[in-house]
């Protein structure tokens, strides 16, 4: 019997047996295992905003050194990137997208990703996987004759 591939990507692979995520330790889960599969949004950091935000407040508080014309425009320029970085980092955030399941009794991440045209490959190949995994029907108990 040959093992179906379901997704196979740089840091996950989900066959009709296990899911494996690719991360600083790999992990593998057997499909059968899984239960309660749910997908999850993890808030985006803001971590950008205030370190841009930081640097506002430190090319401020250098102003008063500021006294010549070319050094007043680059300090107005320093500010304006910094102010225009925090911004633009703001609203360009990255979420990331989870895979949560208990295996075995206990609740662990599948998979995260940022990137949520990949997080839907590999989700899309679990589910795939998982219906592949169930067994089969009796059907309704008709008797063909």
């Amino acid at each position: 019997m040959s093992t179906r591939t379901y997704y196979r990507g740089p840091d996950a692979v989900v066959t009709d047996e296990h899911f494996v995520w690719r991360t600083t330790s790999t992990r593998v889960f057997e499909i059968r295992e899984l239960r309660h599969v749910m997908v999850s949004r993890q808030p985006a950091t803001h971590a950008y905003p205030i370190m841009a935000g930081g640097a506002v407040l430190l090319a401020s508080a250098g102003w008063a050194t500021l006294t010549n014309p070319p050094t007043l425009v680059l300090g107005l320029l320093t500010v304006a990137t910094a102010g225009a970085l925090a911004v633009t980092l703001a609203r360009t955030r990255s979420r990331t997208w989870r895979l949560q399941a208990t295996y075995r009794g206990r609740d662990v991440v599948l998979y995260a990703q940022s990137d949520l045209r990949v997080f839907n490959q590999v989700s899309r190949g679990l589910r795939r996987s998982m219906e592949a995994a169930r067994p089969p029907t009796a059907g309704y108990g008709l008797v063909v004759t």
